[in-house]
Formats: C-alpha cells, structure tokens, sequence
C-alpha cells in the first residue's frame, strides 16, 4: 500500500568516528557536483517509518514554520512516498520524479493549488527496510540500491541523501551495524546523511525512560517520529532545534530534551568533517 500524504552501547569516540564519514567531507561532495545546499523541494522515500505519527515531514515542516520567517520559507515544499513495510528497491524513484509529483499542494485554506512553474526536487531523502542494511542477507542489495537510486536522483538534477534508521527497542545493539553500513554508503556514494539512528540511541541512553518506539518495538512513538524530524531539521537544513516552539503536543521538558540530542549529533558531524 502506497500512502502518498506522502542502547546500544556506543562509546562517544566510535560515535564520533562514524559521524566524521556522515555527512561527507565537502571536497568529496564538490567533486562529485554535489556540494552541500539547503533543499527547497525536498521528496521523502521510504516506509512506515516515516508515516507514522502523521508522517516525519509533517513535523519537519511544522519546525520549519516556528524556525523561519514565511518569506524564508518561500518555495519550501516537500512531499513523501512510502509502501508499509517498504524495501528500498520497491520504490521507482525515477518515475516520483518524472510523474509530476508536487504539480499541486494544499494552502493554508485547504484549498489545492497549482504550482506556477513545473515542479522539480532538489533532493530526494531515503531511507531502506529497517533490518535490510542489517541482514546479511540484503546488505548486498542495500549498497546496490543506494548507488542506483542515486545514480537516478542525480540524472534528474536533484541531490540524494540518507535517511540512517533506527535499533529496535529490544535490539539496540543493532545500532553497530545500521550505523556503520550507512556510513559506508554515504561516504562510497558521496550522500549526506542523516543519522537518526544515532541520535535515537544517544537519546535512549541518557533518557531511558523516554519511550521512543511505539509497544511493536520497532516503529517510532511521537517523541521519535519528533527526534527523528529535529535531527532532519539540524542535518538537512542546518536549523538548531533547540528552543524550538513547536512540540507537537509534547510536554516542553521532553521536547527540550530531544531537541539538544538532535543539534549535539548533528553539531558532532559538522565539527568531525570540517
């Protein structure tokens, strides 16, 4: 089904290491035509694990409106493309961006409206099966995909970028692994990533009584669908999230709190590639 609305225990020097290849040096990315920028017209491709919660880029968004000025935010649009259980090489990225995703949108009327100009993303973040990088099984396909699917994003002008997910509640230790398989995708295929894995496990580790996953031990709860959208904010657009006004219903100690774990991972990255 397409729906188109649209602990481990990790030392802090192995976290460091790994943020160093996250978000990839800024030579690597020039050379390859891909030097880092703010998106405007960001595509979401992924799975569950972005609908939940009245799906990631909603809150995104929703940070991005209490961050910005509206005329700061003129243009920004971004729409997400998931299948329930969905495997990266399920999804034709390709056809998303050559069908006319994003011709139209609502307006603060609820009202549809065209877009003026033809409708093109400058980027396309996406994400795998949440075991498929972990499986031995799929690792192989995993890589695979990523370079294709970026090959793919990257013919059609927009930049690809990683969405690193998370361990399940009764599997921290999976963290290892995502981690560092996202890691090496990143840094072989010259993407950005963004490692909401990490941040998760950061947070789980300082806050364990914060639940982060819903009762299914995999999926995200509210507070990390809201973790996962501030590190997407602190990474992707380069917007600290701290003091941030919207919550999305929180109590204001906890959103406070992953609001800091999201900037702190994504300002370790920043520091180790600079």
């Amino acid at each position: 089904m397409i729906d188109m609305h649209i602990r481990s225990k990790i030392g802090r020097q192995f976290v460091a290491l790994l943020l160093f290849v996250v978000l990839n040096c800024k030579s690597a990315q020039a050379e390859s035509g891909n030097a880092e920028h703010t998106p405007k017209r960001l595509l979401y491709v992924g799975n569950s694990f972005y609908y939940y919660n009245n799906s990631l880029h909603g809150h995104v968004n929703r940070l991005l409106a209490s961050a910005l000025p509206k005329t700061d935010r003129e243009g920004m649009q971004s729409f997400s493309v998931t299948i329930s259980g969905g495997h990266l090489k399920w999804h034709n990225i390709g056809a998303y961006l050559d069908a006319g995703v994003g011709d139209s949108a609502f307006n603060e009327n609820n009202e549809v409206v065209a877009n003026a100009e033809p409708f093109k993303f400058d980027a396309v973040l996406m994400m795998d099966c949440s075991r498929c990088p972990y499986d031995e099984a799929t690792r192989t396909i995993f890589h695979q995909q990523v370079r294709k699917q970026g090959e793919v994003i990257r013919e059609r002008g927009a930049m690809p970028l990683l969405f690193m997910t998370w361990a399940y509640s009764d599997k921290p230790e999976m963290i290892d692994v995502l981690a560092r398989e996202y890691t090496r995708a990143g840094a072989e295929n010259n993407m950005r990533v963004v490692p909401a894995g990490l941040a998760f496990s950061r947070a789980i580790k300082t806050r364990p009584d914060l639940a982060l996953h819903t009762s299914d031990r995999r999926h995200p709860s509210l507070s990390g669908t809201y973790l996962a959208a501030c590190t997407v904010l602190a990474s992707v657009y380069k917007i600290d999230p701290r003091g941030n006004r919207y919550s999305a219903g929180m109590p204001e100690t906890d959103a406070r709190f992953l609001q800091a774990v999201a900037w702190e991972v994504a300002t370790e990255a920043k520091g180790s590639s600079d």
